[in-house]
């Protein structure tokens, strides 16, 4: 057996599994980053993009992802009152998972569908 062995510590690997699977967590996280990084800013915008999100549940969940520092929420002083949404720049570091997720996706579904 090769003495080249990477030493792990499971609990820090463990700890950032579950703080990545927090930041990903639920059914909605990631359709609403993927929303509004392809460039839909406005409620209503990200709310069209994803089928059978509901109003309620669109709101929780960017209410949320503003607590946690991966949009940023811009109210500009219009009439009606112009709420907008951004990705922080720490949300923009999790894109290249995202694709890699979505590639993954992709070509398990051939596999499963035999495509």
């Amino acid at each position: 057996m090769s003495e080249h062995v990477m030493h792990r510590n499971q609990a820090d690997e463990l700890r950032a599994l579950q703080d990545t699977l927090y930041f990903i967590g639920g059914k909605w996280r990631l359709p609403i980053m993927n929303s509004i990084c392809a460039g839909n800013r406005r409620f209503r915008e990200i709310e069209r993009s994803i089928p059978g999100i509901t109003t309620r549940m669109l709101s929780k969940e960017l209410k949320e992802m503003e607590m946690n520092k991966l949009v940023k929420r811009t109210v500009y002083d219009a009439s009606p009152v112009l709420v907008e949404y951004e990705p922080t720049e720490y949300c923009h570091t999790f894109s290249n998972i995202i694709m890699a997720m979505i590639q993954w996706g992709q070509d398990y579904r051939k596999i499963v569908t035999k495509k």
